[in-house]
């Protein structure tokens, strides 16, 4: 059964999560996106868990009330510090010294490259949704005839100052209306709404986007077994940079393309993604 804790960890942040499965099986770590939260894995916690696994799904640092340092301080939410939140998030539900499976959707993607960057030696596997290679990333929004600067376009929108406001007015009526606009259920909207539809959250979340500008981190080759899922109708990551990731993974890698599914794959085809997300766990547990 699912439950609902507070993990804590060593530099005095506490993390709000949703925990199942056996206490003592291997550990998969799920971090969400923006604008979501750990709801966006309501889907795959029971399958993973009755898989075996003990899974975490974080609301993360910012979304969580009680690891919501300062946005207007952005080194407060700088890169290496959402990394360094992962690692200490598997390491406070019981896998300290232990490899884990690690999941990302979005920007828990872009955090999930880094850990496997810095930290492969932590992890069993990696399993990114829609989030391609950072280095595949920035090459095709390099691309003078590609599409990935225009997809992207809402990094910009959201270092103004006034987002905040454009996103929370009319209780939420923009993000509410963005988020229909992908298929995502009124139901699950209403979840993401509730955790980020206040001030403090909604600053704290575009805090990722203002101390980060340009997604800048080095990430080198992954060399952890890598499960990379894309749908085809993503309207933030296009075809050139989903293909162009599998030149950044050097252990075993596999990519799922989802026809017809765009960005918020967990929402829009949640059986489908539990039963790759199982597999991958499967072929690379001990």
């Amino acid at each position: 059964m699912v439950e609902t804790r507070q993990i804590a960890v060593a530099d005095g942040l506490s993390f709000t999560v949703w925990t199942d499965g056996p206490e003592a099986a291997p550990l998969v770590l799920l971090l969400h996106g923006y604008p979501q939260s750990r709801h966006a894995w309501r889907a795959q916690i029971p399958p993973l868990a009755a898989a075996g696994c003990r899974v975490v799904a974080p609301d993360q640092r910012g979304y969580s009330p009680g690891a919501r340092p300062d946005p207007t301080r952005l080194a407060n939410y700088d890169y290496d510090k959402l990394v360094a939140d992962a690692v200490a998030i598997a390491d406070a539900a019981g896998a300290a010294g232990q490899r884990f499976h690690l999941v990302g959707h979005d920007w828990g993607g872009q955090v999930a490259w880094g850990v496997a960057d810095r930290h492969p030696d932590r992890l069993a596997s990696l399993a990114i949704l829609s989030r391609p290679h950072p280095s595949a990333f920035r090459a095709a929004l390099a691309d003078p005839d590609g599409d990935q600067k225009h997809r992207s376009r809402h990094h910009r929108k959201f270092l103004e100052a006034e987002t905040a406001d454009l996103l929370l007015a009319d209780g939420c009526r923009r993000l509410r209306r963005n988020l229909a606009a992908q298929d995502v259920p009124a139901a699950i909207i209403e979840d993401y709404v509730g955790v980020l539809g206040g001030r403090p959250a909604m600053e704290a979340a575009l805090a990722w986007y203002r101390a980060n500008a340009g997604l800048k981190a080095d990430i080198g080759t992954i060399a952890v077994p890598t499960l990379y899922v894309w749908g085809d109708a993503d309207s933030s990551v296009g075809r050139k940079a989903a293909e162009g990731t599998a030149a950044y993974v050097s252990a075993d890698y596999r990519f799922e393309i989802l026809p017809g599914i765009g960005h918020f794959s967990t929402d829009q085809s949640p059986d489908r993604v539990s039963e790759l997300l199982v597999d991958h766990i499967r072929r690379h547990s001990d």
